[in-house]
């Protein structure tokens, strides 16, 4: 678990910073740094339009980031569309998927898995969650009918870490017809993934908690869906022929991609699945699975923390401190170098699920060691004393 070496390769983490923020965004090392530079500068063109020869090269460099990303997913680049993010392809598919109805949703989804839906007309219902905050797959399993048309679950809940067990899932909304869109925001960076074998129909994930720059985003989806998908926006790109009587649009991804697109976050965001391919996925997960482990360990030898969430989670610890808003909590911890991420995490029915208004979230990625867990320890110490 000793990442010092690997920190060097981080300038944001600069000066002994304690960063367990991740799952809010990831760090970024310098080899995303460095193609996003080359992007931005000497690389720098238009993509799909210019005849010259760095347009042509910028175009190569582009569709090369797009089967990059699609292949950490096990993917193919032709079911991989660009989006402004995991939120941006969630509404993607609420607005465009052709078979609109009910829904199933899970009360530890997120805000970007819950309001699309609701903005695009369906009708919402809630799965409910196991003791250890799981989400109930047997009580899926009841709830589902022919009249739903989607189930959208977290693959790994941003508050608690808990894994969906997304084989399942995906069977049980095949059953009565329905397909799975999976919210992989917080997968995607730490578990060894192959869409394929999780058996769903969509995947939505960012690049920003992968390593990789803000701004830009992925929607996996089986070829055969997008292809009878309508596009979602108008413009550039996204054209075959248009008249003022008549368009006909481009085939998938680009049908999806009005506009010109995030050329350069396109670049750092294939640098970023090089680098955590290179790193190993599952090197990455144990890592964290370690780490979490160690946390969860010696919180609970405390009296005023309470844990929420499974024993085993990837990558993230959501605690409450007895008498201490979490609010307070992290404005107290920043002062000693620790940055977490206290709120609702927008994940407002969750927190009321929890009967909290907020929790302490630590997340790690693969730069965390066992330092930043001595440091948030030691300012949890240092609080309670604050407070008595």
């Amino acid at each position: 678990m000793n990442a010092v070496p690997l920190r060097a390769e981080f300038p944001g983490l600069a000066g002994g910073w304690h960063y367990l923020d991740t799952a809010a965004t990831a760090q970024k090392p310098q080899a995303v740094l460095d193609a996003t530079l080359r992007a931005m500068g000497v690389d720098y063109a238009t993509v799909h339009r210019g005849v010259y020869a760095r347009s042509a090269e910028m175009t190569l460099a582009f569709e090369a980031a797009r089967a990059k990303v699609a292949a950490l997913i096990g993917g193919r680049s032709d079911e991989l569309v660009f989006t402004r993010g995991a939120t941006e392809a969630i509404n993607l598919v609420a607005y465009s998927y052709p078979n609109k109805g009910r829904v199933l949703l899970s009360v530890l989804e997120h805000h970007s898995n819950i309001v699309p839906w609701q903005l695009a007309g369906w009708q919402v219902d809630v799965c409910p969650l196991t003791a250890d905050g799981r989400i109930d797959l047997d009580a899926a399993e009841a709830m589902l009918t022919p009249e739903h048309k989607m189930v959208a679950f977290a693959h790994v809940s941003n508050v608690l870490g808990s894994v969906l067990d997304a084989p399942r899932a995906a069977d049980l909304a095949h059953q009565v017809g329905a397909k799975l869109l999976l919210d992989g925001c917080q997968a995607v960076p730490r578990m060894a993934l192959d869409v394929a074998a999780l058996g769903c129909d969509f995947y939505a994930f960012s690049s920003h908690k992968l390593y990789g720059p803000t701004g830009i985003g992925a929607l996996w989806g089986r070829a055969e869906l997008l292809e009878v998908m309508p596009p979602w926006q108008g413009g550039g790109a996204m054209i075959d022929r248009v008249t003022f009587e008549r368009t006909t649009y481009a085939a998938p991804p680009q049908r999806f991609e009005a506009g010109t697109p995030a050329i350069v976050e396109a670049i750092g965001f294939g640098a970023a699945a090089d680098w955590v391919a290179a790193q190993g996925l599952e090197s990455i997960h144990a890592h964290e699975a370690a780490l979490v482990a160690q946390l969860r360990s010696e919180l609970r030898r405390r009296n005023d923390i309470t844990l929420f969430g499974p024993e085993q989670s990837a990558g993230i610890v959501s605690f409450a401190m007895e008498g201490v808003h979490p609010h307070d909590l992290g404005t107290i911890l920043d002062e000693a170098g620790v940055a977490i991420r206290a709120g609702h995490h927008c994940a407002q029915p969750l927190m009321d699920h929890l009967g909290v208004p907020a929790t302490a979230r630590a997340s790690f990625g693969l730069y965390s060691d066992e330092s930043d867990i001595a440091a948030l320890l030691a300012g949890i110490e240092r609080t309670r004393r604050i407070f008595g």
